[in-house]
């Protein structure tokens, strides 16, 4: 089977590239082709050429970034955080081999969850659901930790 993939973390300098040799080395112990674009603080390493993504038969994308997923739009898709490819390759690779085996597309879970059950609840169901958290914990700002210095 032949894949690809990409690894993106915030800082870029040791977590995607350690995601993209496990997920590497892991492929190849299993049997599959797999080309790895690394995304980080230097730019893209790597970088996914159009042939090779036309020929994948799935794509993975391992990232704590906004990774856009476009270039993938024809491939069945496994969305994962990065430590999933750096602590459980296998399980990423499994992964994609069942979504190309069966055509979907597989995510990391939460935002894929949300939106089969509005798609299967009716359209009630996208007025019941919480709309989703823009940013991280407001107690963890600027201002929230300059007020608390400053009190």
């Amino acid at each position: 089977m032949k894949l690809v993939a990409v690894t993106s973390c915030p800082t870029g300098i040791a977590h995607s590239q350690m995601a993209a040799e496990n997920l590497e080395q892991t492929a190849a112990r299993l049997g599959h082709e797999i080309h790895v674009e690394i995304q980080g603080a230097m730019g893209a390493e790597n970088e996914l050429s159009a042939p090779q993504i036309a020929a994948a038969d799935a794509a993975i994308i391992a990232a704590d970034t906004a990774v856009s997923p476009d270039r993938f739009e024809d491939l069945p898709l496994v969305k994962a955080p990065v430590k999933d490819a750096v602590n459980d390759p296998e399980g990423l690779i499994r992964r994609a081999e069942a979504a190309a085996e069966g055509g979907t597309v597989a995510g990391d879970g939460e935002s894929n969850a949300a939106t089969a059950d509005t798609r299967s609840e009716g359209p009630d169901a996208a007025e019941r659901a919480e709309p989703e958290r823009v940013g991280g914990d407001p107690r963890k700002g600027l201002f929230a930790r300059l007020r608390r210095l400053l009190s």
